[in-house]
């Protein structure tokens, strides 16, 4: 008689713990938005880059054509490292 009464009980406690308030739901969901927005400016800022180092190239300035990719390119990793950092926060 007492067991299916600990069953039910430990049951009941699995089932409080493992549900997030809704607090805690609205906290994740703001994390993720924010890293969302910045793997979306690590794009942008790529694409940015690449087309002015196209443009660069264009008018025969192979070197800067290269130092503005290296420079975007560090920039987007360090945008996306924010972003996992982010997340790691939930």
């Amino acid at each position: 008689m007492k067991l299916p009464l600990i069953i039910s009980t430990i049951a009941a406690a699995f089932t409080l713990v493992a549900c997030d308030s809704p607090a805690e739901n609205r906290r994740e969901d703001a994390l993720e938005n924010k890293a969302d927005s910045m793997e979306d400016a690590a794009d942008k800022a790529r694409d940015s880059g690449e087309r002015a180092a196209d443009s660069a190239e264009d008018m025969g300035a192979d070197g800067t054509a290269d130092n503005i990719r290296e420079r975007t390119e560090r920039a987007a990793d360090q945008l996306e490292d924010e972003a996992d950092a982010t997340r790691d926060q939930k």
